[in-house]
């Protein structure tokens, strides 16, 4: 991955079909995240689409999909799937995996022979959709792999657009991902890189304590067109966590297109931005990049 010649990194999206056509989510939840998040037609682009979506703006973009099985009875779209298509566009795409933490030992494995065999680069974790608190012991086998091996955990944290609308939320229930059951796990795998995923309302103040204290803790602004990012969030970004913020946008349901318009709108210092946009996320995902 030729980094210095990308205009951002985005390290959030979406993988929601699978070359079989099988999609990441029942159609009740799909259909009410779409009217959520107010997307307009078709919003499950394949894998090669993705590659040439980025490839066009030049961008890369970690991409991966959730697997809540246990929780949801939904097959999840493989992982080895994504991992190889990402290997066939190394240019624009980063694999990240995700496992079910109710998988248990075989997911631990799976974790590890992800990334020593398909190269994946981490893993991605849906508290509220997985149905599980991330500091329960239940996770703790694939947060071991994950520390050893020096791939990333994404927590998806704060409110879901996902469940947003169905009676009962779809039976996703928001308080599995409050960002301070992730300071328990920082604690005690000091050093795993962690990325608290989406500004985290309602639970702003919390996750950017997480991220202050915990030295291995990032946020990622995807989710949320950055015009309603609260105030103390572009504040820590522009100081304290100037160094620990990462450009996300949640494509598909939320374009990058959308994304850096309006971020381009806020009082980010210039020499804030560059970090923000790629070098961060450049660093914390071990690319290379050419000395300044």
């Amino acid at each position: 991955m030729a980094v210095d010649e990308l205009v951002a990194i985005d390290v959030h999206t979406h993988c929601e079909v699978s070359a079989s056509g099988r999609s990441s989510l029942s159609d009740e939840l799909h259909s009410a995240s779409g009217a959520y998040f107010k997307v307009a037609g078709d919003r499950k682009p394949t894998l090669e689409e993705m590659a040439a979506y980025y490839r066009e703006r030049r961008m890369a973009a970690v991409v991966f999909t959730v697997d809540a099985e246990h929780a949801t009875g939904t097959e999840p779209i493989p992982n080895a799937e994504i991992a190889e298509t990402a290997a066939a566009h190394p240019d624009v795409l980063i694999p990240f995996a995700s496992i079910d933490p109710f998988r248990g030992r075989a997911g631990v494995r799976a974790a590890r022979r992800l990334v020593e065999e398909y190269g994946v680069r981490g893993f991605k974790f849906h508290p509220s959709i997985q149905g599980f608190f991330p500091d329960d012991r239940l996770a703790y086998g694939l947060y071991e792999v994950i520390e050893e091996t020096g791939t990333v955990a994404l927590f998806h944290s704060g409110q879901t657009g996902i469940g947003a609308g169905v009676p009962g939320g779809g039976g996703i229930r928001l308080k599995y991902s409050d960002p301070m059951r992730v300071d328990d796990v920082a604690a005690d795998f000091p050093h795993m890189k962690i990325v608290l995923a989406h500004p985290s309302f309602p639970w702003q103040d919390e996750a950017l304590a997480v991220a202050t204290h915990k030295p291995g803790v990032h946020i990622d602004l995807s989710g949320w067109s950055p015009k309603y990012f609260p105030p103390q969030l572009v504040r820590y970004a522009n100081t304290l966590l100037k160094d620990k913020v990462l450009f996300g946008s949640d494509y598909p349901v939320l374009s990058p297109d959308r994304w850096l318009a309006d971020f381009a709108e806020l009082p980010i210092k210039d020499e804030v931005r560059p970090a923000i946009l790629k070098h961060n996320a450049a660093r914390l995902l071990g690319l290379t990049e050419s000395p300044a």
